[in-house]
């Protein structure tokens, strides 16, 4: 059974940076792909970034671009997400998302992290 388990959230200041990283288990790792959702205070949870399988291709959602990048070590079964320019509107519970196909990880994945708490103050 494919396990996800994300790290490295925290309280930061506007600015700032934080790299959230996720540890994938139960299957082969280089055969799927990895998204990153989040869900802000009071509202629905949403896309912010995903990885092909390789990760030579990216997509990010429009909020997140040029301030956020996503990255994978297949080595090490572990996806990253490097978040900059840090925004008071970023503060959400950050989940890792695995699914064997770009479409599905994007829009229904199967498998989710617990996720972890980014907090960025002003």
């Amino acid at each position: 059974q494919v396990q996800v388990v994300e790290s490295g959230g925290g309280l930061v200041q506007a600015g700032g940076s934080l790299r959230l990283s996720c540890v994938f288990s139960g299957r082969s790792f280089s055969s799927y792909c990895m998204a990153w959702f989040r869900q802000p205070p009071g509202k629905e949870r949403e896309f912010v970034a995903a990885l092909s399988w390789a990760g030579g291709s990216t997509w990010f959602a429009d909020a997140v671009k040029g301030r956020f990048t996503i990255s994978r070590d297949n080595a090490k079964n572990t996806v990253y997400l490097q978040m900059n320019s840090l925004k008071p509107e970023d503060t959400a519970v950050y989940y890792c998302a695995a699914d064997t196909t770009i479409g599905h990880v994007m829009n229904v994945p199967d498998y989710w992290g617990q996720g972890t708490q980014v907090t960025v103050s002003s």
